[in-house]
């Protein structure tokens, strides 16, 4: 019967039990597309990892969550080279190792920074931000029990996307972000007429003295109803709020989840000028919480005389 080794790894925290989960299982080249989805479902996380061997890069790997496949995630690459790491199937050359990883969107440059043999950190480059869609704020801030009015003046509402798009709803502080909640049906009819993976809430609040933005993102059934912390769209939030002039320095740490107990930090730095940003890195630490190996059993056939 066939096994898959597998980790479960928590993201963007240094303590078991905080930021992401990831479930992220090896030896996937010959898995199809459905058992991914149901083994996913499964796993009931924001999203689980498969790593496959590549042609055009160290290592493959596809993310989905329990609904969907989703081209680019920011927490599922941290997991992921940290269980490789962990598995002693990816060797650190010293205290900084450069990868490359194929997502959908293709190769993703990872670096690995350790000490003393431990991995401290991970940071990824995403895609090239692109500035898609603005939206009305009449439209899209009932649909989180919010008004027009909480949102954060003088700057749209905007899919962007670095890898996948994400719509960023600026708020105006922590007490608004705090009050959110998605109507879901009027959710997702919205969301199935527009260009937009999920929504991500944010405010120019931390919830610690490290923290400049603090951010809620929501899914819907059958996905996880908030992500704890979101590495893609914290990616494509700053590169909004640097293309628009929200924050004076392009290096700074978001946080999220501490409102779920699972508090997460991202280290994030935008890369170019407000007018021409060039990438997005996005970084954290990881710690593993479990190992062992997924079995998928055939079927049995039940007979009745």
């Amino acid at each position: 019967m066939p096994t898959y080794p597998f980790f479960q790894v928590d993201a963007f925290t240094d303590q078991p039990l905080g930021g992401n989960p990831c479930a992220v299982l090896f030896d996937t080249d010959g898995m199809n597309d459905a058992t991914m989805l149901a083994i996913a479902r499964e796993m009931n996380l924001s999203e689980t990892a498969f790593v496959r061997r590549s042609k055009t890069a160290d290592f493959g790997v596809r993310y989905f969550t329990p609904a969907e496949e989703i081209p680019l995630a920011g927490h599922p690459t941290i997991a992921t080279v940290f269980a490789l790491v962990d598995a002693g199937r990816l060797a650190l050359t010293g205290e900084r190792t450069s990868i490359t990883l194929e997502l959908q969107v293709g190769p993703i440059p990872v670096e690995i920074f350790a000490s003393g043999g431990r991995v401290q950190r991970i940071v990824m480059t995403q895609k090239e931000p692109q500035f898609l869609a603005t939206h009305d704020p009449a439209e899209v801030l009932p649909l989180f029990g919010l008004s027009p009015d909480d949102a954060l003046p003088n700057v749209p509402i905007q899919t962007v996307s670095t890898g996948t798009p994400q719509l960023m709803i600026p708020l105006r502080g922590l007490d608004v972000l705090r009050r959110a909640q998605v109507n879901i049906p009027a959710y997702e009819a919205y969301r199935a007429r527009s260009d937009f993976f999920s929504p991500h809430l944010f405010c120019l609040q931390g919830i610690t003295s490290e923290g400049q933005t603090f951010a809620r993102h929501f899914g819907v059934p059958p996905d996880t109803p908030e992500d704890p912390v979101t590495g893609s769209a914290t990616g494509g939030m700053a590169a909004y709020l640097w293309h628009y002039n929200l924050i004076e320095n392009p290096v700074f740490i978001a946080e999220q989840g501490h409102w779920m107990k699972r508090p997460g930090k991202v280290f994030v730095e935008v890369i170019g000028p407000r007018a021409a940003i060039e990438t997005v890195k996005i970084g954290g630490s990881a710690a593993t919480i479990m190992r062992g190996e997924i079995v998928l059993q055939p079927p049995t056939t039940n007979q009745t005389n």
